[in-house]
């Protein structure tokens, strides 16, 4: 960003302030100053005022000029063209000496004595401003005849380029840096004139226009219509632009572009014939496209993309016809989630802006420039505005003063930490002692916590400002749930490696395939992968027993004897919601080839997988199978409860699957993790009275399953039953279609040694209990 001091000076008093203070405070402040360049016009030019100008006796190309230089009249040769529009023009007088070392001395041209020279811009050192002598006008200050240009500040000015960061978008205008520079000096910002007086129109723009939109969009939008009849560019217009090197095609356009610069404000103008036809009513019209960008419709004709560009063909013509001018706001979020990076779409000089965050204050922007060009034109302004106005709520950020010197590393003063947000743009309340609400401005759209308002105030104290402390730390309390489910994890690989498995980590992708291949959910078709890494990789995973099947069967590809295998990853449904499950995988042998066994290791059995499953996950229950996929064995298989939770199954794997990985006897099981995470331990007491052990057996009928007798057994809830198990079933022909179980029960009591009467009350009831539910007889 590029900007002037005489420009600064229009938002900003800095009366008293040396160029160099400015870039300091600038520097101080996170506007990095890249560089500062002083226009300084010779000395010996002063403001003429030609009385009378006619053609060159004996040159064609020449034309000679009475000039009225305040301390007499002097004849000067000039052969530049526009002089013949000339009042008021820079005069190089006899003995100045010019940027290029050219020094003015009385001379003749083709016969005619010339005491002087008429200057361009670029000859008195300054940027080209169009063709042929620069022309005065009041917009560089009162014209006075013979008044050294020298003394004229908006010529004379300091051109200072600040690097923004890409946040700041507020700071891309004049009126944005210099809000900056009103904070850091703690002087009031000036009051910008928008008032209109001149050639406002009775008539209203609504008999010309009419505007209607679709919904109510994320945009502010609010055109007003002009007609121009001669639209002259005062010279403080044209001298800026070239001193910020932004170009314009146009005179309207240099005057929407540097109402745009100077207000932050988006404007655009737009010919009469681009809304419609001649004498009919423009309909704008403002509709989403297919790109989810907002457009400006109107009779048929796409005009812009709202903050992003600007048709061909809409830009006004001026001089005798009616212009639309247009001041827009969208936010930069929005066009950041359009991401135009991926998308076809041109883009013109403002989208930089919008990009980073223009100013929203679109009356502002309208107004400004409407007074501009009432000021540089004989122009009809059309009374009332089109608007589109969507309501912004202000964010709200409350912090206190404690929090604010925290963070910064300095005691700071309630009224100093208002009276900078206050002067930066930002509402301030107290809500109590210490609190403050703030809330912050529309044009402030990158300040969303408490970092960022410490970030404000200490770039206004300036952090060379900040008094040295000590570093010190500070140890905080860390416990969080997801500290919980960490340290729960960690707990389950060592207790899994401990009990024999080994962790694979595999992608967390699948073969879309080989799940539906074994009847697992796959993710809906609208939401696969768009480019998977290799087509056996082609879906999120919705398991982790294919992948952990594939990894055995590479293991056994290798000759591996033994493979038992555990994976803790996230998995996903058919909606690619996320969740964590663990699987295991034991194939093979039970156990390793060694002396103990003589070379010859048992194959893993389910009650040996159970036991390392019990090992690695701690105590679980065992319930009717009621999960259906390609993997699970009819017959050999089981759903796991915790705690009274279905969160898994166990299974041998299904022989076609066993088959089809070319693997031995294989068990798995899967289950939620966080079925595993205990956010609670809770604690009981330990008895000091002996326990005593107590077996128990029954004959029942062979369908009967053990789930069921260990929840009519829990039923009773007995007071001194601290557990039971199984311990053995038995069968022979003389049962016939029953069989024997032998239950083991502990028995203790918390408050007293049990008697005998206490125990045989246990075992009693237990008995009862199976005998009227299941017809139970005691063996």
């Amino acid at each position: 960003m590029i900007v002037t001091r005489s420009w600064l000076s229009e938002f900003v008093d800095l009366e008293g302030i040396s160029d160099e203070s400015i870039c300091d405070t600038l520097n101080s402040i996170g506007l990095e100053v890249a560089s500062l360049k002083k226009i300084i016009i010779p000395e010996g030019i002063v403001v003429g005022k030609i009385i009378s100008c006619e053609k060159h006796p004996d040159a064609d190309k020449l034309n000679v000029c009475e000039v009225d230089i305040g301390y007499g009249v002097r004849q000067i040769v000039c052969g530049a063209t526009n002089v013949v529009d000339a009042e008021y023009v820079a005069v190089a007088t006899i003995g100045a000496k010019l940027q290029d070392g050219l020094e003015i001395k009385h001379t003749q041209l083709r016969g005619v004595d010339s005491d002087g020279m008429i200057c361009s811009a670029s000859e008195l050192g300054l940027p080209k401003i169009g063709e042929g002598i620069m022309i005065l006008d009041a917009s560089i200050g009162e014209l006075k005849i013979g008044e050294p240009l020298q003394n004229y500040k908006t010529i004379n000015d300091s051109i200072i380029e600040v690097e923004l960061t890409p946040n700041r978008g507020d700071c891309l205008s004049i009126l944005g840096v210099a809000r900056d520079l009103s904070a850091a000096y703690n002087r009031e910002m000036k009051l910008i004139d928008v008032k209109l007086y001149e050639h406002t129109s009775r008539a209203g723009i609504s008999r010309h226009a009419t505007l209607e939109s679709e919904e109510k969009f994320d945009i502010e939008l609010i055109f007003a219509l002009v007609n121009i009849d001669v639209l002259r560019l005062p010279l403080v217009i044209d001298l800026r632009l070239a001193f910020v090197q932004e170009e314009a095609k146009d005179s309207i356009t240099a005057i929407t572009l540097y109402a745009t610069l100077s207000t932050g404000v988006i404007i655009r103008a737009y010919n009469e014939g681009c809304f419609a036809k001649e004498d009919e009513v423009a309909k704008i019209k403002i509709s989403k496209n297919t790109q989810e960008l907002i457009e400006v419709l109107a009779s048929g004709n796409r005009c812009s993309i709202v903050g992003v560009n600007q048709f061909e063909g809409c830009a006004p013509i001026v001089n005798g016809e009616k212009v639309f001018i247009e001041a827009s706001y969208v936010s930069p979020q929005n066009l950041a989630q359009a991401d135009l990076s991926k998308k076809d779409i041109p883009t013109d000089r403002y989208y930089y802006n919008t990009s980073r965050g223009s100013n929203p204050d679109v009356n502002l922007g309208i107004r400004y420039t409407l007074k501009l060009l009432e000021k540089s034109s004989n122009t009809e302004i059309y009374d009332g505005f089109l608007t589109h106005e969507h309501k912004r709520e202000n964010t709200i950020i409350k912090v206190s003063i404690a929090e604010l010197s925290r963070i910064i590393g300095a005691d700071l003063e309630k009224s100093n930490v208002i009276s900078i947000l206050k002067r930066l743009g930002f509402d301030v309340s107290i809500s109590n002692e210490d609190f403050l609400a703030i809330t912050v401005p529309l044009f402030r759209a990158d300040i969303v916590n408490s970092q960022d308002i410490a970030e404000e105030i200490l770039r206004m104290i300036g952090i060379d400002n900040i008094e040295p402390r000590a570093l010190s730390f500070v140890e905080s309390y860390h416990q969080r749930a997801n500290l919980d489910e960490y340290l729960a994890k960690k707990s389950i690989r060592y207790k899994s490696v401990g009990a024999g498995f080994y962790e694979t980590i595999s992608y967390m992708f699948s073969e879309r395939k080989l799940l539906e291949k074994y009847g697992f959910e796959t993710v809906d078709a609208n939401l696969e992968l768009l480019n998977p890494i290799v087509e056996e990789l082609n879906t999120l995973r919705t398991t982790l027993l294919i992948n952990l099947l594939l990894a055995a069967k590479r293991n056994a590809n290798y000759s591996k004897r033994t493979i038992p295998l555990f994976e803790i990853g996230a998995v996903f449904d058919n909606k690619r919601k996320q969740k964590e499950k663990i699987a295991f995988l034991f194939s093979g042998n039970s156990e390793s080839e060694n002396i103990t066994n003589s070379g010859k290791p048992k194959i893993i059995s389910a009650a040996s997988f159970i036991e390392k499953l019990g090992s690695a996950i701690g105590i679980i229950e065992l319930a009717p199978c009621s999960h259906q996929n390609g993997l699970i064995h009819p017959y050999q298989s089981a759903d796991i409860v915790i705690e009274g939770k279905l969160c898994g199954y166990i299974s041998k794997l299904h022989l076609n699957a066993q088959e089809d990985f070319g693997l031995k006897d294989t068990f798995i099981a899967e289950l939620d993790v966080n079925a595993l995470i205990k956010r609670k331990k809770v604690a009981s007491a330990i008895s000091n009275f002996q326990g005593v052990y107590k077996d128990l057996s029954v004959v029942l009928a062979k369908d009967i399953v053990y789930s069921d007798i260990s929840a009519q057994i829990d039923a009773l809830n007995l007071k001194h039953l601290r557990s039971f198990y199984p311990i053995d079933i038995y069968n022979d022909s003389s049962l016939k279609n029953d069989r024997s179980l032998t239950l083991r029960m502990f028995i203790q009591s918390s408050e007293k040694t049990l008697e005998d009467n206490d125990i045989e009350d246990v075992v009693s009831s237990i008995l009862s209990k199976l005998e009227e539910s299941f017809g139970a007889k005691l063996r």
